[in-house]
């Protein structure tokens, strides 16, 4: 469903954002996202001249997954950035090592690399490379146990996406249809 026509207007930035998830062949995975910002005009810093069309900002990371999404190695690299002083925001990224893509991860990312400790737009790449992860290592895990005749659940535990959004309610018709077995699921409570 397209979105309504839009009011005239004219086209100043783009920022573009992407993440692909792959299978090492030595059984770990990784997640790489890059973001850049293009802008149709010229900009003009006593740092450098950015002219229309150009990158701003053009960044990359690479974190290396186990299959507990635990980062095991991460790379990154600020090709565009608009100040030289930019490029410290790199080497912090390596404090991300042994972080866990799960429940955390925001704060995790705050901890080591918020304020002035690390660069925003690494910042921001690094937050949705969790739900990058998520589509890759637990999808395409599930998808070898079933072509391998398993059961595609471990454990009794549903899994992480239920209950995190509109579609999988607990209560709802694709929990239903694909896990009945959690209708109406409720997390145990514990005594205090």
């Amino acid at each position: 469903m397209p979105l309504p026509a839009p009011q005239a207007r004219t086209h100043l930035h783009t920022r573009a954002v992407v993440y692909r998830g792959y299978q090492r062949e030595d059984g770990l995975w990784d997640i790489e996202a890059e973001m850049s910002d293009v802008r149709t005009y010229s900009m003009e810093r006593s740092e450098r001249d950015v002219p229309a069309g150009t990158p701003i900002h053009a960044m990359v990371i690479r974190a290396t997954l186990d299959d507990q999404m635990t980062i095991r190695e991460i790379v990154s690299a600020s090709d565009h950035a608009p100040f030289a002083e930019c490029q410290q925001g790199v080497d912090p990224m390596q404090l991300m090592v042994g972080a866990t893509m799960g429940p955390g991860w925001r704060q995790a990312i705050e901890k080591a690399l918020g304020g002035i400790r690390g660069c925003t737009h690494l910042r921001e790449l690094l937050f949705n490379m969790a739900t990058a992860a998520y589509q890759t290592v637990p999808v395409y895990r599930t998808r070898l146990r079933r072509l391998a005749g398993q059961p595609e659940l471990e454990g009794d535990a549903p899994p992480y996406h239920l209950g995190k959004c509109i579609a999988w309610d607990f209560d709802g018709p694709v929990v239903q249809r694909h896990y009945p077995k959690f209708v109406g699921w409720q997390p145990l409570k514990r005594k205090v």
